[in-house]
């Protein structure tokens, strides 16, 4: 296969619901090219995968993972796979078969993953993976799996499609996600004030709302009156999920 092209690119990109169809179709035939079957997950913590705008699975329709114990059928995959423990530790296209992981860069957390009866936890011998990481926390997955079953080694294809992969993977999964709307986590007018983000990063390392009033010399209710707007705005339901969105925005950091 040649090298990447923008073309490429935009025929894996979704702009509204009617294209996530033929988008999906453009990647089924890229993977098919490369000797490869595609298997997209917009989220590694859902049961479901992506659809069409008929409601129709993606993963069997158009990516043909027709069998009844197809990946997609299995409920508990996302705590049963390394393929998807492996996308919580690492943001770059990588392999995997029972001996091991490869990536081009070390990462120390991969090699705490159990491999353990891998082919029955993962649903495949060997497999190319993309991650793909998006806002608020959501991860999604592509995994690019040999045609011949009998490949296990994916070195040599590894370093001819990884980069290509985790381009379109990464391109097809954040647009599905964007153009879908599952999961607005977020309002869009979310702008926290100098204040409320003061009395959140205080909040962040376990101070209470006297501790904090005391830090910043105002009173404990003008700390919970500035907490509980920031919780509204971010559209939290309490003081932890409220610290946790502000942290996925980038206002605070959650390391003390």
């Amino acid at each position: 296969m040649d090298a990447p092209s923008l073309e490429w690119v935009d025929a894996v990109r979704i702009a509204s619901p009617d294209q996530i169809r033929p988008a999906a179709e453009a990647l089924n035939r890229i993977a098919l090219d490369c000797g490869m079957q595609a298997a997209p997950a917009h989220s590694i913590a859902d049961k479901r995968t992506p659809v069409d705008t008929e409601g129709n699975v993606l993963a069997r329709d158009v990516f043909g993972w027709t069998s009844e114990k197809a990946w997609w059928r299995n409920p508990r995959i996302a705590l049963d796979s390394p393929i998807t423990s492996a996308c919580r530790f690492e943001s770059e296209p990588f392999w995997l078969n029972e001996k091991g992981f490869h990536t081009r860069q070390a990462n120390r957390y991969l090699s705490g993953i159990d491999l353990s009866n891998f082919e029955a936890r993962a649903m495949t011998r060997a497999a190319i993976v993309v991650p793909v990481h998006l806002p608020f926390g959501q991860i999604g997955a592509v995994s690019f799996n040999p045609l011949d079953q009998s490949i296990t080694d994916l070195g040599d294809m590894f370093e001819r499609y990884g980069d290509i992969f985790g381009l379109l993977g990464r391109t097809f999964i954040a647009s599905y996600v964007n153009t879908m709307g599952l999961a607005q986590a977020l309002p869009a007018k979310s702008r926290l004030s100098k204040r409320e983000v003061e009395c959140l990063r205080w909040a962040a390392i376990g101070k209470t709302d006297l501790e904090i009033s005391m830090i910043i010399g105002r009173s404990r209710a003008t700390v919970r009156f500035h907490i509980h707007n920031a919780s509204i705005k971010l559209d939290a339901v309490n003081r932890s999920q409220t610290v946790f969105k502000a942290a996925q925005l980038g206002y605070i950091s959650l390391h003390k």
